[in-house]
C-alpha cells in the first residue's frame, strides 16, 4: 500500500456509513471508488476486500470481539467497534497483513478520530486476539446448531432456522457456504450488435479476461461469460458501446423462461436498473416493445440510461406504482414480468449487508406486497399470455406459496414452469421464477414445459 492509513481511513468510513447511517454497502463501496480513482489497483483491492469482508462476516467478528474484550459490543463506541472488526477481519482472513500491522493502524485509527483514551484498550483487545486467533472456541452445532451457524456463517439466526425448516440442514450449510464466496461478475453478449464470440475477442483486447461459462451449467447461455481483471466497467469502450450488459446468469433465465416473441407487447412492472427489460427487448430483435416501469423518477432515470446505452427503439420507461390499478393495460400484454421487491436473500454474495436490514416482519410485509402487486398487474395479461414471476430470494413464503396463493386467488392461469436456484451452482445466485399462461386450464397445462436452460 503506498498509504495504508489512507485506505484504512476510508475503508472505516464505508463502515461507519453501512452501519450507523443504514446504507447499502455495494452504493457506499461503489461511490468511494469512484471518488478514489486515483487509487492504485492494489489499493483499491484492499479497500473492496477488507470493506466487504468485515460486513459479510459482522457476526462472527463481534462474536470474536466479545471474547477478548470487557465492555460487550453494545456498550463499545461505534467508530471503535467498527475498527477492532475491520482489523480483526485482517488479522483472521487476509494473510497479507501482519499481526502487527493490523494492530498498529487501528491504534492510530483510534487516536486520529479523538480516541487516545481508548487506545491502549484497542491495541490489548487485538494483541490479545492476534495470540489466540487459532484457539477461538465456537459454538457447539450439535448442542447448538442454530446459533453455531449463525456465528460461524454471521448470518442472523432466524434466517438460518427459516432456511433449515424449508431445506434441510445440508441444503442450508451450502447456501451458507455460498453467501461468503466472492460473486463473479457475469455479463450477457448484446446479440444484436455483436456475437460472442467477437465479444471475447473485442474483451480481451481490452485487456479484460473473459471466462466462458461452462456449457454444463447453463447450456441455453451461450451468450453469457465471466470477466475479471479489469479497473472500472465505464472505463471499457465496449461497455460504453453497449456491447453487453452485466447481469447475474439467473436474472439472465428469465428472459429465458418469458421467451418472448417478435412483435411481442410487453410490460416490465419493476423495472429499474432495466436489466431484464433490456434482455427482453433484445430478443424481440427490433420488434415488438417492451414497457418498462418503475415507481420513481430516480428509478426511471437508471433504466433511461441504458436505453440510451443500449440504442434501443423498442424499449420505453414509464413512472408508475404497481400497487395502482391501470385500466388501459388491462389485457393488453402478451407478457407481463413481475420480477418484485424481495428480501434478496439470494444475493448476498454481491449486497453483503441485506441480510442485517431484512428482518421477520419486513418480510412479512414483502409477502403482501408481492401479492398486491401480483393481483394488481395479472390483469394486464391477455387470454394466452404470459405472467413471469421471480424474485432474488431464497424463501418458501416469498416464491413457492406466493406461486400457490397465485393459482389459488387466479384460476384463469396455469403455471407451466417454476424453478428456485440456490446460490451454491456455478456462476448464480439464489433466485425463483415461475411461469403462468393465462387461458383454459387444459390448453395452458399442454403448453410445452421449457427445459432447464
Amino acid at each position: 500500500m503506498t498509504d495504508s492509513g489512507n485506505t484504512r481511513e476510508l475503508i472505516l468510513g464505508i463502515l461507519m456509513e453501512v452501519t450507523k447511517e443504514g446504507r447499502y454497502s455495494h452504493l457506499v463501496l461503489r461511490a468511494v471508488l469512484d471518488k478514489h480513482r486515483y487509487l492504485d489497483k492494489r489499493e483499491r483491492a484492499f479497500i473492496t476486500r477488507v470493506a466487504e469482508g468485515t460486513i459479510q462476516r459482522l457476526l462472527e467478528l463481534d462474536y470474536i470481539i466479545d471474547l477478548f474484550a470487557k465492555t460487550k459490543g453494545n456498550k463499545r463506541k461505534p467508530m471503535i467497534q467498527n475498527i477492532l472488526r475491520m482489523s480483526v477481519y485482517q488479522m483472521k482472513y487476509m494473510d497479507s497483513v501482519p499481526n502487527a500491522a493490523a494492530c498498529n493502524e487501528a491504534v492510530k485509527l483510534a487516536r486520529r478520530h479523538g480516541f487516545s483514551s481508548l487506545a491502549g484498550f484497542v491495541n490489548g483487545v487485538l494483541r490479545n486476539i492476534a495470540r489466540s486467533l487459532s484457539d477461538i472456541e465456537y459454538p457447539n452445532e450439535k448442542e447448538h446448531p442454530i446459533e453455531a451457524l449463525s456465528v460461524r456463517y454471521s448470518m442472523p439466526a432466524w434466517i438460518v432456522r427459516q432456511w433449515m425448516t424449508d431445506y434441510g440442514t445440508e441444503q442450508t450449510k451450502e447456501m451458507l457456504e455460498a453467501s461468503l464466496t466472492e460473486a463473479p461478475i457475469t455479463i450477457r453478449t448484446n446479440l444484436n450488435k455483436i456475437t460472442p464470440e467477437k465479444l471475447k475477442e473485442r474483451l480481451q483486447t481490452e485487456g479484460v479476461c473473459v471466462e466462458t461459462i461452462d456449457k454444463g451449467t447453463a447450456p441455453k447461455l451461450s451468450y453469457a461469460f465471466a470477466i475479471s481483471g479489469f479497473d472500472a466497467l465505464d472505463a471499457l469502450a465496449s461497455f460504453r458501446e453497449g456491447l453487453f450488459y452485466v447481469q447475474d446468469i439467473s436474472s439472465m433465465l428469465v428472459a429465458e423462461y418469458a421467451a418472448p416473441k417478435k412483435g411481442d407487447y410487453c410490460i416490465d412492472v419493476c423495472a429499474a436498473p432495466g436489466g431484464k427489460a433490456v434482455h427482453l427487448a433484445e430478443k424481440l430483435m427490433g420488434t415488438g416493445m417492451v414497457e418498462a416501469r418503475d415507481l420513481t423518477e430516480y428509478k426511471i432515470g437508471l433504466i433511461e440510461q441504458n436505453i440510451a446505452r443500449h440504442r434501443l427503439e423498442n424499449l420505453r420507461a414509464v413512472q408508475m406504482d404497481a400497487t395502482i390499478p391501470d385500466a388501459a393495460s388491462n389485457e393488453k400484454a402478451d407478457l407481463v414480468l413481475a420480477d418484485l421487491p424481495c428480501s434478496g436473500l439470494g444475493v448476498l454474495r454481491k449486497k453483503t449487508d441485506i441480510k442485517y436490514k431484512v428482518t421477520k416482519e419486513s418480510q412479512k410485509e414483502l409477502v403482501k406486497l408481492q401479492r398486491t402487486i401480483l393481483d394488481t398487474v395479472c390483469s394486464y395479461v391477455k387470454e394466452g399470455g404470459t405472467l413471469l414471476y421471480s424474485t432474488c430470494t431464497i424463501s418458501r413464503c416469498e416464491n413457492e406459496e406466493n406461486a400457490a396463493w397465485f393459482l389459488e386467488t387466479h384460476p384463469e392461469f396455469a403455471m407451466v414452469a417454476s424453478r428456485q436456484l440456490f446460490p451454491q451452482a456455478a456462476f448464480w445466485d439464489g433466485f425463483y421464477i415461475a411461469k403462468f399462461v393465462r387461458g383454459r386450464k387444459e390448453e395452458a397445462c399442454s403448453q410445452k414445459q421449457i427445459s432447464n436452460p
